[in-house]
């Protein structure tokens, strides 16, 4: 599609979904990747207990689960995701292997869809929803297509982001430091991950207020990991008190730009950096801390490793 029509498509799908005059609200959805991950330094059914506890704890009635079915390995790792499910939380697919569409053609990918489809089949809170591993939806625009086309064919919906953030990284980090033996500050590492993601979804925020005039129901990126379930009541308090309301990720993709598919290849940090980027926002400008590798591990080493102060 091009710039003029796509944006004219969803101004127009905007003035329809808001009263004249109408700014719309801060509205965000918490969506996990990656499920079900292995034992770290908590252990995997912990890992998943604490999260779907926290969530609950927080109000938050349906985040959603994005699964790599390969990893439904044994009866505990199918029980985990069976056990989202019957919290109320939507198991939907990211795919069988977690390959980069980069590395396969579109058939090998859209092979691995479909295997993931047949697994999740047996999960009655399942969305017909896909997620892009890595967010890598455009290597190039033939593979682009051919896999839009794809899943078009499917009835499948590419279940995008609006909010990309490498709480992975951090993650990471928290990993290697337990397992050095390092000591770390929890209460420090808690501040950076709710700090580093409030930054990112009011960052996408300010994006789509400045160069979409209204501003869409935000998706959150984020992974099933240790930090993730050690801090979600936190993360979820952050949000609310810097004034977002956390929503389903039913109600996030209703909103109109989900059946807008931006005609550019800048696809990989999400669906309004994408919009955004095709209404001049200059792509040098899409950095925050929750993107950048290096200044999350300077911050991690400054405030989060050692004791306490």
């Amino acid at each position: 599609m091009a710039l003029k029509p796509l944006l004219s498509t969803l101004t127009m799908c905007l003035a329809l979904a808001l009263p004249s005059g109408a700014q719309s609200d801060r509205r965000i959805a918490l969506t996990y990747d990656d499920a079900p991950r292995g034992d770290s330094a908590l252990q995997g059914d912990e890992r998943v207990e604490m999260l779907i506890n926290g969530l609950d704890a927080a109000g938050v009635e349906q985040a959603a689960i994005f699964v790599v079915t390969e990893r439904i390995n044994s009866p505990e790792r199918l029980a985990r995701i069976q056990s989202f499910a019957d919290a109320g939380h939507v198991i939907a697919n990211h795919s069988h292997t977690h390959p980069w569409l980069r590395n396969v053609t579109a058939e090998e990918y859209l092979a691995e869809i479909d295997t993931a489809e047949m697994i999740l089949q047996v999960f009655e809170n399942r969305r017909p929803w896909f997620r892009f591993p890595y967010l890598n939806e455009a290597p190039d625009i033939e593979r682009r297509d051919a896999v839009r086309a794809g899943l078009a064919e499917r009835d499948l919906f590419s279940g995008y982001v609006t909010v990309d953030t490498y709480d992975w990284h951090l993650d990471s980090l928290y990993q290697s430091a337990i397992s050095r033996g390092q000591n770390v500050c929890m209460s420090s590492l808690r501040d950076l991950y709710t700090g580093m993601l409030v930054e990112a979804a009011n960052f996408y925020d300010q994006a789509a207020r400045e160069y979409l005039d209204e501003v869409p129901a935000q998706v959150m990126l984020l992974h099933e990991n240790d930090v993730a379930a050690l801090f979600v009541t936190d993360l979820v308090a952050a949000l609310e008190a810097d004034g977002w309301e956390i929503i389903s990720a039913d109600e996030a993709y209703e909103d109109p730009i989900a059946s807008v598919l931006p005609d550019t290849r800048f696809l990989g940090m999400g669906r309004v950096a994408a919009l955004t980027s095709l209404a001049g926002k200059p792509g040098p400008e899409f950095t925050y801390l929750a993107v950048e590798e290096d200044q999350i591990n300077a911050v991690f080493e400054d405030r989060a490793l050692g004791a306490c102060d």
